[in-house]
């Protein structure tokens, strides 16, 4: 082969990071090699000058860490990256690139990259880059010690002496009306006007939509936390938010569906109540199944946001689960029951839903596909990009409405 491989470590240095780095320019691999060898705890185990080649060393010698560069003849690194991510799943990829615009940052996301660094890069950047994705890659990894907690970044927020945050879920039974998108604004809202810190957390773990309707870059996922399910704190947790530019904090869901099994229903119980005392708001986006994972985020909701649509379909779903919350013994001022799409020239009124289900319909959400179209396509919420419309003030009108009963609440 073309590229250097070096000997695989002895039985001494088997807790080091081990490092394969893919780049076409002699020069950068040697500058990656210098730049790596006074570090104590990483080791680079072979270097490759094309993408082939780089699977082909990942395959060989099972990395945990590919440094990857996106632009090289033959087969690029994002191919290079996406037959990586499914053939050695337990390497975690660092893209390299001397150019940032988003659509490298989506392509490299979409191909399994973890993070993404723009050359020229410091000593520094390069070596944090590499001990973060390790430590957030670890349940990836099969026969690791217990990943150490990290200490390089700064958590969310600080656990403090204060009153405990509130939960609060949007669910539907029904896929389809809106409640990704309703979830992702809604934070926008609360945290925009009601001056509070909102996490905004997608537990919808196989298909979860967040990242995409805010345009974010999952270089961490709550999958990151499976391997350290029995030693969280405040900081682990604060290290896998991506926070946005509105200043919410997002906890995104896996990057993969089959990654979605190693978030557990217990987890989930455990992030929301350390969240509690990180946060004023925690938002959660929930699938759309009743499952042991959803069960969990309603039981541990201070609010139900249940959201429907004017169709009949939608209607009768919302009817079953009610039947549900009754059985649970939800007590009904939990509920929050909020109406989407709603159209005057569909037939099937407000009134009429109130009468069927026996539950009040608190607020209405007017149908907009244009500017929810664009919304989505472009990753930037409609109450940010349409900020006079009858969907964004509707939308506001609803925060100011649940912030006034969560505070009736507490008095």
């Amino acid at each position: 082969m073309a590229g250097s491989i070096a000997p695989l470590p002895d039985q001494t240095s088997q807790q080091k990071i081990r490092v394969l780095l893919v780049d076409d320019i002699p020069e950068t691999r040697e500058n990656l090699r210098k730049l790596l060898f006074f570090e104590s705890d990483v080791e680079v185990v072979g270097a490759a000058t094309n993408g082939e080649e780089g699977v082909q060393l990942a395959l060989e010698l099972k990395p945990d860490i590919v440094l990857m560069d996106i632009n090289m003849p033959g087969m690029d690194g994002i191919t290079a990256s996406e037959q990586i991510s499914q053939r050695v799943p337990y390497a975690q990829i660092i893209m390299m690139s001397v150019q940032g615009e988003s659509d490298y940052l989506r392509r490299s996301m979409l191909a399994g990259a973890r993070e993404f660094l723009i050359k020229p890069f410091s000593s520094d950047e390069l070596v944090s880059s590499i001990r973060r994705v390790y430590q957030l890659g670890a349940s990836r990894r099969q026969a690791m010690p217990s990943p150490q907690v990290a200490t390089g970044g700064a958590a969310v927020a600080t656990a403090g002496a204060r009153t405990a945050g509130k939960i609060i879920s949007v669910f539907s039974p029904k896929g389809g009306v809106g409640c990704s998108t309703l979830a992702v604004n809604l934070a926008i809202v609360l945290q925009q006007t009601a001056g509070v810190k909102v996490a905004l957390v997608d537990t919808s773990l196989q298909f979860g939509d967040v990242g995409v309707l805010l345009n974010l870059y999952a270089s961490r996922t709550i999958a990151d936390l499976a391997s350290s399910a029995d030693e969280l704190d405040d900081e682990l947790i604060g290290e896998v938010f991506i926070p946005h530019s509105s200043g919410v904090k997002a906890l995104l869901a896996p990057p993969r569906p089959e990654v979605a099994d190693a978030v557990t229903p217990a987890l989930i119980a455990d992030i929301l109540d350390r969240l509690r005392t990180m946060f004023d708001i925690v938002l959660v986006d929930t699938g759309s199944v009743l499952d042991d994972v959803v069960l969990n985020v309603l039981d541990a909701s201070d609010k139900i946001i249940v959201v429907t649509t004017p169709e009949i379909p939608a209607i009768k779903d919302a009817k079953l689960f009610f039947e549900v919350t009754e059985a649970l013994e939800y007590d009904r001022s939990r509920i929050m029951f909020v109406l989407n799409k709603t159209d005057k020239r569909i037939n099937i009124r407000a009134e009429d839903i109130e009468a069927n289900l026996k539950y009040k319909i608190q607020a209405q959400l007017p149908l907009d596909e244009r500017s929810v179209t664009t919304s989505v396509n472009q990753g930037v919420p409609y109450v940010l990009g349409d900020k006079s419309g009858l969907l964004t003030r509707a939308t506001v009108q609803l925060g100011k409405a649940l912030i006034s009963s969560l505070a009736d609440e507490d008095e």
